[in-house]
């Protein structure tokens, strides 16, 4: 009303954790609203090309593109724990399989147990140790489900970072993801990243190079994808070291600098502003 340019957000797929809640009905409202309220907006920011590509589907308008970073000093590979994993029963040789997020009904968790018992099957000679990071509704329910793996709740700062780097595998099976940011946290930790090829995946994953993809929904490739990874000892150490590599050069400076190019760009904007260099 006071002719202001506003910059929006789009950092929550709303509209698919309604599917999720069995509340399908309710998604093509949340949508309609959703494009309501970013249209009126000079310009709506999201976290990847393939969040940028689905909104665009959907009729979104003057979207810009904003990545995320990720602190590669707190989240590091010297911070390897070898007590912290002998509390879990596991030794330099064994495999650490970790998951770091919110467990909710959205987040395909499911994926998450039959991955981990594909794995056992395949290296029946190869101490495996699931380590869950995180709490939510379906805690109780995965505790049921998985009970020799490791829960551990809610873990912040230096001790998450002490956990990550302490693993080896990171199984990531979200499909509802704008971004992922636990994507790039494991990778500058020096986890091998299992994900399907979406969001952050998609932009910071080179199959088989450090870490690997599935074809979104497709659980049996994303169980292959984690097999590949523990075929050869070599698959592994590569895909780690990689990993950390690549995440090193993902530093918040420069992703802080393009905001403050984009506000800079807004500014004195009309609200019905005409489509922008960086809108599709």
């Amino acid at each position: 009303r006071l002719g202001i340019s506003v910059v929006s957000g789009f950092h929550t797929n709303f509209q698919q954790y309604s599917n999720q809640y069995g509340m399908s009905l309710l998604s093509r409202v949340v949508t309609h609203y959703l494009r309501w309220f970013h249209n009126r907006s000079t310009l709506t920011l999201v976290p990847s090309a393939s969040q940028r590509l689905e909104l665009e589907r959907r009729h979104f308008e003057r979207l810009g593109m904003l990545s995320r970073g990720v602190d590669s000093q707190l989240f590091h590979p010297a911070k390897r724990d070898n007590a912290l994993r002998e509390s879990w029963g596991l030794g330099n040789d064994d495999i650490a399989v970790l998951h770091v997020g919110r467990l909710a009904q959205e987040k395909n968790l499911g994926v998450l147990k039959r991955c981990f018992d594909a794995l056992r099957s395949t290296y029946p000679q190869r101490r495996l140790q699931l380590i869950v990071v995180g709490d939510g509704p379906q805690r109780a329910l995965l505790e049921h489900d998985l009970p020799n793996a490791i829960f551990c709740g809610t873990l912040r700062g230096e001790e998450l970072a002490r956990y990550y780097a302490s693993g080896d595998l990171f199984l990531f099976p979200s499909l509802t993801e704008t971004f992922g940011n636990v994507v790039l946290e494991a990778m500058a930790s020096g986890l091998a990243v299992v994900a399907y090829d979406q969001a952050a995946a998609t932009q910071h994953i080179r199959h088989g190079y450090n870490g690997v993809l599935a074809m979104p929904g497709d659980e049996d490739a994303f169980c292959d994808a984690a097999n590949w990874l523990l075929e050869d000892r070599e698959h592994l150490r590569r895909a780690r070291l990689n990993a950390r590599q690549h995440a090193s050069r993902q530093g918040w400076p420069a992703i802080i600098e393009q905001f403050e190019n984009q506000l800079r760009d807004v500014c004195g904007e009309p609200l019905a502003a005409p489509t922008l260099p960086y809108a599709r």
